[in-house]
């Protein structure tokens, strides 16, 4: 007998999720494990089943290259992690950029983007989208307004990071959502440096969320891979903007992909007219790596959090240290916002300026011994690079200073190593600069 006034079961915590969302015993083996299925293809169980594969009639795996049983289980994870509906696991962060803009974009379009970037993401709007037609005009992540001003008639979407990579920049994710909704375009963020455990961007506004798995989700630095999540939350048939969402579908009888998928209608889209086309599919054996990785997510969020300000605090007391830029930091002036969208920590990625300058970056990276000097972020390990001369030295000095990467500047990833040899190895490299 069922007791109706019972409460409502209760919803897993984030760290239970990390662990089981997605996941079930494999049901011929009992392997508790997801197993990594490696293999190209899947049989059909006649040809019907494959004619309603084909037609997107029936979900099921044809060809890896489109769907694998590890990489849906990683796409499960993390689209429950981040409260949307459905996700896509691609081969690369910038593979899920390209991804989303294919999806939304046809050639003439503009989307806007914070200036404030990744120094990849800066090059590959600049450049590489401009061979698909694809055209970016920048706004000022501290200036809402600039986002406003940017908007147009061709305007197709708005692209942000929640935390910018180098500069630890918070971004007001609920105010740019807001521009973005005016206009009637989606919100996409790029979640990489703050993780759903630190910060979900759907909660406050986003349509679409980006990773670059290869960074905190796998989290150990072994395997490249990009995942898209789907908010749900944007109504693709208001408007003819979107034909891949909202016109019928020659690939697939003249389907409509948001009439027949509803709000998970975009990463069925990214799937069936980018994955399938362009082809940057995640391995099996990556989307395991990763899938590893994530199950202790939480745990080491939080202790990167914890290092990470740690090391801030020792740096803005340096006699060789001119500002530090962390949010967690009660005198940044991110510190409101990353209250506000950060509860629980401002993650381990930030940069600070030496007061010698580009030779003095130089000297600091070449010098220290338990960070590794490499061109990468969300490692358990500890990682420096001074951007002016690696990452952004395909920008101009200008174009630098605008990103957060100045001559001066040196970026941090600290990782979870014990704080005191952490601050141990960085003392030791500043009084050779």
């Amino acid at each position: 007998m069922t007791d109706e006034t019972s409460a409502p079961p209760r919803e897993p915590g984030f760290s239970t999720l990390a662990i089981h969302a997605g996941a079930q015993p494999d049901p011929t083996t009992g392997a508790r494990a997801t197993p990594i299925y490696q293999t190209t293809s899947f049989v059909f169980d006649d040809v019907d089943h494959a004619a309603a594969l084909f037609g997107l009639q029936t979900f099921g795996n044809i060809y890896s290259r489109i769907t694998n049983p590890t990489n849906a289980v990683l796409e499960e994870r993390v689209a429950a992690l981040e409260g949307g509906t459905a996700a896509l696991a691609v081969a690369s962060g910038h593979a899920a950029q390209h991804l989303v803009f294919h999806t939304l974009l046809t050639p003439g379009d503009e989307f806007i983007a914070s200036r404030k970037l990744y120094g990849g993401s800066i090059n590959q709007f600049n450049h590489a989208f401009k061979s698909f037609g694809w055209n970016v005009v920048w706004a000022d992540p501290d200036d809402i307004s600039s986002f406003e001003k940017a908007v147009t008639p061709k305007t197709k979407a708005i692209f942000t990071e929640s935390i910018a990579n180098p500069g630890g920049v918070v971004t007001d994710i609920a105010a740019i959502s807001a521009v973005a909704k005016k206009a009637g375009v989606p919100l996409i963020v790029d979640n990489t440096l703050a993780t759903p455990y630190l910060w979900q961007p759907i909660r406050h506004g986003a349509d679409i969320v980006v990773h670059s798995a290869t960074k905190f989700l796998g989290g150990h630095g072994n395997s490249i891979g990009g995942v898209i999540v789907d908010a749900g939350t944007f109504d693709w048939s208001a408007t003819d903007r979107y034909p891949f969402l909202s016109k019928p579908r020659p690939e697939y009888s003249g389907m409509v992909l948001h009439e027949t998928f509803g709000n998970f209608a975009f990463a069925i889209a990214a799937r069936v007219l980018g994955l399938r086309d362009l082809g940057p599919a995640l391995s099996p054996f990556n989307a395991f790596l990763i899938l590893t990785g994530i199950e202790t997510l939480g745990l080491r969020m939080q202790r990167h959090s914890e290092n990470a300000l740690k090391v801030a605090e020792y740096l803005a007391a340096h006699p060789k240290v001119e500002w530090v830029s962390y949010p967690g930091l009660a005198s940044d002036r991110y510190h409101a916002l990353a209250q506000q969208y950060l509860p629980k920590g401002a993650g381990a990625v930030f940069t600070f300026g030496l007061k010698g300058g580009y030779e003095a970056g130089v000297k600091l990276v070449s010098n220290v011994e338990l960070f590794s000097h490499l061109a990468n972020i969300g490692d358990t390990r500890s990682l420096i690079i001074h951007p002016a001369s690696t990452t952004h030295r395909q920008l101009t000095d200008e174009a630098k200073v605008v990103a957060g990467a100045g001559p001066e500047v040196v970026r941090l990833s600290v990782g979870i190593e014990d704080v005191a040899d952490i601050i141990g190895d960085l003392d030791q490299a500043l009084a050779k600069v």
